[in-house]
């Protein structure tokens, strides 16, 4: 089996890939080649009898998608993109990578002509407010964010491109991967993540929102297994409505912090410092905050039930990984 993982040097890929090269096999089938593309040269895992390339360029580059295709994998992982506060601070740079470069790499896999399976990372930034106390699986979506839109545009082609027959697509609508390991990123969810992730560090942390703010989570480990299940089911079981909201856990800030307690004692709690940013809450405040998920749950993608088991797995994922 051939498996190709755009973004593939950013945190989920890393993992994704560490994961694959642990297990050796995807689907059943043993890997015997990975093809690794990302802006920046990601790190080369060693994986027994398999075949390993590292492709640094951009995704939205004329010839750089049909130069991936053209190796024919049978499962891509589409993790590439720029996120939510880089892609809202710079629309073009959002567009280009986030729309064209998957546009690009679609319409590459269709020229192909294999019909691989293709898992493509969506955000429940897709959905905008006025919202419900829970969001149901039928909840319509409407980006608030540029971001937002170019994920939204993007599920959209994935699900004509398998109606089509080009390839066999399954998107899932990513809630806040956190708790996210390393140095922090341009997302403007970010602080979600260093809440816990610094306090854990005996470094100080900035909270930009309220205490009241209610966001939904799941792990990197989490992330991960979400990509592989997506891989590897069924597409008759999913059907026609190929982008699923995947489970996780609903929590105020408030209840971060709380849980952050639990674990790590009062003297982490106080090294969080409450700064409002105008500009972050702007964002966060049109995001969605509870989901059902019902479609997800039964197709058998599992998260944690407590952001208490979100920080431990933190911990034993190693938080410097």
């Amino acid at each position: 089996m051939r498996i190709l993982v755009t973004g593939a040097a950013g945190m989920v890929g890393r993992k994704l890939i560490e994961r694959l090269a642990h297990d050796g096999t995807l689907w059943g089938r043993r890997i015997t080649a990975l093809d690794l593309h990302d802006i920046v040269p990601a790190q080369k895992p060693g994986i027994d009898g398999a075949e390993v390339n590292i492709h640094a360029s951009d995704l939205a580059r004329e010839g750089v998608a049909e130069q991936l295709a053209a190796a024919r994998p049978d499962v891509v992982f589409h993790l590439a993109g720029v996120v939510s506060g880089e892609a809202e601070a710079n629309f073009e740079l959002g567009y280009r990578v986030n729309l064209d470069g998957t546009r690009g790499l679609f319409d590459a896999v269709r020229l192909a002509g294999h019909a691989p399976r293709v898992v493509y990372t969506s955000s429940i930034a897709v959905f905008g407010a006025p919202f419900p106390d829970v969001i149901p699986d039928e909840f319509h979506p409407t980006p608030l964010t540029s971001y937002g839109t170019q994920k939204l545009i993007g599920e959209v082609l994935l699900a004509d491109y398998t109606r089509r027959g080009f390839f066999d697509g399954i998107g899932i609508r990513l809630p806040t991967i956190c708790v996210r390991p390393g140095k922090p990123n341009k997302a403007a969810s970010g602080f979600f993540s260093g809440i816990v992730r610094e306090p854990l560090a005996g470094q100080e942390a900035v909270l930009p929102v309220p205490r009241s703010v209610v966001h939904t989570h799941a792990s990197p480990r989490s992330a991960v297994n979400f990509l592989i299940h997506a891989a590897e089911i069924d597409g008759d079981r999913v059907g026609p409505r190929r982008n699923l909201t995947m489970p996780g856990v609903a929590v105020s800030v408030g209840e971060q912090i709380e849980a952050l307690g639990r674990i790590a004692g009062a003297k982490a709690v106080a090294l969080i410092r409450e700064q409002p940013d105008e500009a972050v809450w702007a964002i966060v405040k049109n995001w969605p905050t509870r989901f059902e998920a019902r479609r997800a749950r039964d197709l058998g993608f599992v998260a944690e039930q407590s952001f208490d088991e979100i920080i431990r797995a933190h911990i034993e994922d190693g938080a410097a990984a």
